[in-house]
């Protein structure tokens, strides 16, 4: 097996920012994997405050290049596992390259992922369609981000002082489906102040309204909530999603920080055993990643993977986008080709 990694710097379409802060380009790592005349592709976007950049994953692949080429794969679950273990502090990486063999695997088998993955989860009635991100700015810039691309289904980032404000101008604009997520940029007390009026604006859902460790907080606020709760900073590993019971009525999977698919197929079913609900999330992911978070699209509730729609500039073709619904590439695998080491 032979790995490479191709490292981009994507520009957004318009500065990128929630509660945490604000972004003009999102790093990214493309990695590849090459075996049985076969190559596959996976990606991992670099996040400022989880500590993992670019620079970091390419000096973790450098040094660990040898170990990575020498495994004899033959399916995913296996070499994530391997992975997992030889790379413990660098689990965007681990994604990166897990997804990879997941796209190879599904070209060896001649099948789209989506199919595989009927082999472990138990497909929704009704597959969701994608929401699109509209990030903090003023409300003017808000309300024109909106108007400029009319969607069935907006989540918008708050965690301001005007954040009832914003989603009432908003609202004031469009009949579509309305989510909010706070990015952990509330406290208990705010929380419980704006969460019936944005339940009078009709806001569908609530992501990680408080901070991530604040689980106290949280059993108050699961308790008197009138809006779904959805965990996404207080649910990174596998072992997060039980604490969630009780705490959130569902959970939003980033398979850049759970270390890829393989884990996030082990997470939607230990969601439904909680009778939790699953919505995969991006992390601006450009389409190589976005191709991933797609083929789970039959298997949840919810899906967030407008990454290709915010940037200015994507790196590879194969999926597209009806008014929210996701159209698939013909190819098995991630269906999609690849187009960044070109440039």
């Amino acid at each position: 097996m032979k790995v490479n990694w191709y490292p981009h710097n994507l520009p957004f379409q318009h500065p990128f920012t929630i509660s945490k802060g604000t972004k003009t380009h999102q790093p990214s790592l493309v990695v590849s994997l090459e075996q049985f005349s076969l190559t596959g592709y996976g990606e991992a976007p670099a996040i400022t405050y989880y500590d993992i950049t670019v620079e970091k994953m390419m000096a973790d692949l450098e040094l660990k290049k040898m170990f990575v080429e020498k495994f004899a794969f033959t399916e995913p679950s296996r070499y994530w596992h391997y992975l997992h273990h030889l790379l413990p502090k660098n689990p965007f990486l681990v994604c990166a390259l897990d997804m990879a063999a997941w796209d190879m695997f599904g070209k060896l088998k001649g099948k789209r992922l989506d199919t595989l993955f009927a082999n472990e989860l138990t497909p929704v009635a009704q597959p969701p369609i994608c929401d699109y991100t509209i990030g903090i700015d003023t409300v003017e810039k808000m309300v024109a981000k909106m108007q400029e691309k009319p969607w069935p289904i907006y989540k918008i980032k708050v965690g301001t002082a005007n954040d009832i404000a914003i989603v009432k101008a908003l609202r004031a604009h469009t009949d579509a489906v309305l989510r909010v997520d706070a990015n952990a940029g509330w406290d208990l007390d705010t929380a419980l102040a704006l969460i019936p009026q944005l339940q009078e604006l009709g806001v569908e859902l609530i992501e990680q309204p408080l901070a991530k460790d604040n689980w106290e907080g949280m059993k108050v606020l699961f308790e008197k909530s009138t809006i779904p709760l959805y965990a996404d900073e207080a649910c990174v590993f596998e072992q997060d999603v039980e604490k969630c019971a009780g705490h959130f009525h569902g959970i939003n999977i980033k398979l850049t920080k759970c270390s890829g698919l393989t884990p996030a197929l082990r997470m939607i079913k230990k969601a439904r055993e909680l009778n939790l609900s699953v919505m995969v999330g991006s992390m601006n992911e450009s389409t190589v990643g976005s191709a991933a978070i797609a083929h789970l699209i039959p298997y949840i509730d919810h899906v967030d993977m407008d990454g290709p729609l915010l940037l200015a500039q994507d790196i590879a073709t194969g999926i597209g986008y009806d008014m929210g619904k996701v159209i698939y590439g013909n190819g098995p695998g991630l269906g999609i080709v690849y187009r960044g080491n070109e440039e």
